[in-house]
């Protein structure tokens, strides 16, 4: 089995389909390093993750707005297709078993419902909230 773990910012709001009965979450993730080139120079480069959940837990979909960041887990897949010049394209994408919402630019009272008590909470896709842990010793 192939894990693919990325840290990244939602591109769009998630949008909850269901296809045959079962319910999917998509939503795209960008993951931007940073880097210094060979000259010297500061260099970004951005890899856009588009995800799948198939999950009944449709209840952290609200919280997966534009800008948010988030940790998604799963099983990694590679499509390729036919752009419209002729030449061939492919695409990364996931097959999410977890989400986790970290934070990221939509935190605040207008981020659709995401209050600023779960902003320093971890919230799972079970709908769990669990607080973060403030008592390390470093």
């Amino acid at each position: 089995m192939i894990k693919m773990q990325v840290i990244g910012n939602l591109g769009k709001d998630c949008l909850v389909n269901t296809v045959n009965g079962k319910n999917v979450i998509n939503f795209t993730v960008a993951h931007t390093e940073k880097y210094r080139d060979s000259q010297g120079n500061n260099q970004e480069k951005t890899t856009w993750v588009d995800c799948a959940y198939w999950s009944d837990k449709t209840g952290i979909a609200p919280y997966l707005t534009k800008g948010k960041q988030v940790f998604v887990e799963g099983t990694p897949e590679l499509r390729t297709y036919q752009k419209n010049d002729g030449t061939n394209g492919a695409s990364l994408s996931l097959r999410v078993r977890d989400v986790q919402l970290l934070g990221g630019k939509a935190d605040g009272p207008s981020s659709g419902g995401y209050n600023q008590q779960a902003s320093s909470s971890q919230v799972s896709a079970s709908n769990e909230v669990s607080e973060s842990v403030d008592d390390l010793p470093f």
